[in-house]
């Protein structure tokens, strides 16, 4: 069997991505045969409904977007379901403040969000990343590598910047201004 056939057959089965270099020891090749069979496969299914891409260290063969309206109908299952506005909140915060504690959270978003996390923590999305040395030694959450491959990144330094989704302070500083701030 070719090369290139071993590792499209590889990829499809994978569970979670897969790195180039264990990839090159699964098929007993060099790391730059691997990226060269990478890219021949990434052009081949340009116009496919799958696309082969890099997250969290690795490469997997994922699901087109445009295609996602018609698996989604095909998928009705709880894997397929989306998350609900909370526990978006929460995995943002977890995001970009971890590691970050339930009583963090909750107090960014200024409601109990023990729900919202118990889901993202259920589904493989956030993890405990320790517990703090602290009376009632609370647990610290971060995210998962599932996070980075849901999301698409390799890395959390990939995450797109806070501050371009910052309103500027003259807007902030008109929106207290309406709500009578400075004490009218």
């Amino acid at each position: 069997m070719e090369t290139d056939a071993i590792l499209e057959a590889l990829l499809f089965v994978a569970e979670r991505p897969v790195p180039v270099a264990e990839m090159a020891e699964v098929l007993e090749v060099p790391r730059q045969e691997v990226e060269a069979e990478l890219a021949k496969l990434g052009a081949s299914l340009v116009s496919r409904g799958i696309e082969l891409r890099q997250a969290a260290g690795g490469w997997r063969l994922v699901t087109r977007a445009e295609a996602f309206p018609w698996v989604e109908r095909f998928a009705a299952s709880p894997s397929a379901a989306r998350l609900s506005q909370a526990a978006l909140e929460c995995l943002a915060v977890v995001a970009y403040k971890q590691p970050v504690s339930r009583a963090q959270v909750s107090e960014i978003r200024g409601v109990d969000s023990e729900a919202a996390l118990r889901t993202l923590e259920r589904r493989g999305l956030i993890q405990e990343a320790k517990r703090l040395p602290i009376p009632g030694n609370p647990a610290v959450f971060a995210t998962t590598d599932l996070f980075l491959e849901k999301v698409g990144v390799d890395s959390m330094a990939d995450l797109p910047d806070l501050a371009d989704h910052v309103p500027p302070a003259s807007f902030l500083d008109s929106l207290e201004a309406g709500f009578g701030a400075d004490g009218d």
